[in-house]
């Protein structure tokens, strides 16, 4: 079955990275568009490969099952496409539990996997609900390069409190304001940063600002396979800053069918953070999303 699919071409997406970067903005995203068909699910997607993985592993199961589906991919940051959810114009993306709490609740204290799932259905608006969350852990982290730890001897977050003000760090530009970002850096460990660089989300262009020294820490995913190719150091998190991030689907509720659900289910069933750290792996060697969704999917029977 041929799916419609609205993608941000690579070179214009790292394009707009570039220009968010030097001009310090947010990065722009295309409109999610009109109210989605009532015979359609549409899959929606953040603006990093690993999500647009998640969202290719969605639709294509989604369609094994005989379901209708089109893909909005490639949309940008969590404030850019939840609006899209929302007003439904935008179906079910694949989310991350501890900052989809907090992105709802900003004063919410849960951090442990159990606690934030149990915490999602009375912060999210009534339109959405969240489906069985995976295994599959993708936490946000301050990682600097092993020349850094080893300089100032940086071990946790908050070994950072007496160095950083020297220190320009790297991200995308809602870090600087999301509670677990910038904020919680200062608020849990004193740490307070000279400058910010504005670059992807946890993509090429913050790993290669990390390794060339134009930035001295990072925020990065801790599935990122270049975390471990170029020997980066990922300082410890005592205090819980970064939330568990449990993979998970938020949906539109009208569009939960019991063959959505089961199928979506499913895929949290085998999902877990060694195979996100794998097919990340893959993603970095080149491979297109959707053949790398395809393969996992046949793997695992659920094709």
């Amino acid at each position: 079955m041929n799916r419609t699919r609205t993608v941000l071409a690579a070179f214009g997406a790292v394009v707009a990275l570039l220009t968010a970067g030097c001009g310090g903005g947010n990065p722009t995203s295309p409109d999610t568009g009109g109210k989605a068909p009532s015979d359609t699910i549409v899959v929606g997607s953040a603006n990093f490969p690993e999500n647009v993985l998640l969202a290719e592993i969605y639709a294509q199961a989604l369609e094994s099952k005989g379901v209708k589906v089109s893909t909005k991919l490639n949309i940008g940051s969590r404030e850019a496409y939840m609006p899209g959810l929302v007003d439904g114009s935008i179906d079910v993306l694949p989310e991350y539990s501890g900052n989809l709490l907090l992105y709802f609740n900003k004063h919410a204290t849960e951090t442990s996997p159990d606690a934030v799932y149990a915490a999602l259905p009375k912060a999210l608006p009534n339109k959405l609900i969240v489906l069985n969350q995976s295994s599959a852990q993708d936490k946000d982290a301050v990682v600097v390069s092993q020349q850094t730890a080893s300089k100032y001897h940086l071990k946790s977050i908050g070994d950072l409190k007496p160095v950083a003000k020297n220190m320009t760090f790297g991200g995308p530009a809602e870090f600087k304001t999301r509670p677990d970002g910038i904020p919680g850096l200062k608020q849990n460990y004193g740490v307070s940063f000279g400058s910010y660089r504005t670059l992807d989300t946890g993509g090429p262009l913050t790993v290669a600002a990390l390794a060339n020294g134009q930035v001295d820490a990072a925020d990065l995913f801790t599935t990122n396979s270049q975390i471990a190719e170029n020997n980066f150091v990922v300082l410890a998190d005592p205090k819980n800053n970064f939330t568990a991030q449990d993979v998970l689907p938020l949906i539109n509720k009208t569009k939960a069918s019991s063959t959505v659900k089961s199928t979506l289910n499913a895929i949290s069933a085998k999902l877990d953070t060694q195979t996100l750290v794998m097919l990340n792996k893959r993603l970095d060697a080149k491979q297109d999303p959707a053949s790398v969704a395809k393969n996992w999917l046949s793997s695992v029977g659920l094709l």
